[in-house]
């Protein structure tokens, strides 16, 4: 059973639920979900390592339970989850980040390494100035504006049906939207991609990674910047057939069995 806890900072309350007690001699999973979804993108997760490791989960600073919240930057969401870990005694976790979860985590690695025992990117994306092109810059910035043009239903119903392939998958992404207004949903976009650049750097990954991508992720560049990560890495991409950029809703199982594999190799061994 997973227990809510609230961290409080002076820019909103960040809450976050943690699996009942927490074990001394279980690795601990940080599941960090994506750009306006929230802790529920992982109930598949969840379920499945529940019983063999202390599971931590959130809703991002800005997102799901956690609003309202002031001035979200990937530094705060950085920070905000540093202090989580201290303040339940865990000195080190894997971090499985799923898009935004995995700027996150790329945000901590950057300032605090040595918390981060191994990194699961899930249809996310690397830091590092080489990989974003002037034009890529320019975009990203576009996001909310352009986002605005939509009327909101076909906003909610563009955004959903690009993330996911499955039924189960494609009505959870609208119930996590359902929180926010059009304005709130628009400016999450448009802060959690130009946010990123601020916060986007050259940093270097020392633990072990696991790069899992939904073979149709037709999000931006996901799968040309996982390739070039991948190689850069010397860490092979694990594709998940039939599912999109929410690869872990999709097809749970197979992304579930990719992290065990994962954790029994490299992290447990």
């Amino acid at each position: 059973m997973m227990v809510e806890h609230k961290l409080k900072t002076s820019y909103g309350d960040v809450h976050y639920w943690i699996s009942g007690n927490l074990f001394a001699d279980r690795i601990t999973l940080f599941f960090l979900h994506g750009l306006t979804a929230s802790h529920d993108l992982f109930n598949g997760q969840i379920d499945y390592f529940t019983d063999r490791y202390n599971i931590l989960t959130w809703d991002a600073p800005a997102h799901g339970a956690s609003r309202p919240y002031e001035d979200f930057t990937y530094e705060k969401a950085a920070l905000a989850a540093k202090q989580i870990l201290d303040d339940n005694g865990i000195r080190e976790a894997v971090f499985i980040g799923q898009s935004m979860g995995g700027f996150i985590t790329q945000s901590v690695i950057k300032r605090f390494p040595d918390v981060v025992k191994g990194f699961v990117s899930i249809d996310s994306t690397p830091f590092g100035e080489k990989y974003y092109s002037g034009s890529d810059r320019w975009w990203l910035r576009q996001i909310e504006w352009m986002s605005g043009l939509y009327p909101d239903k076909t906003l909610r119903k563009a955004i959903a049906g690009q993330c996911t392939t499955t039924d189960h998958a494609y009505k959870n992404m609208l119930n996590m939207h359902s929180v926010y207004s059009k304005k709130e949903l628009c400016h999450l976009l448009g802060i959690g991609f130009a946010g990123f650049l601020e916060d986007n750097s050259d940093i270097e990954i020392n633990c072990p990674v696991l790069l899992i991508v939904g073979r149709k992720d037709k999000t931006g560049k996901v799968q040309s910047y996982n390739r070039q990560w991948s190689e850069d890495l010397g860490v092979p991409i694990t594709w998940i057939e039939n599912a999109a950029h929410n690869s872990n809703d999709d097809d749970p199982e197979a992304v579930n069995r990719a992290i065990e594999e994962f954790l029994n190799s490299k992290i447990i061994r």
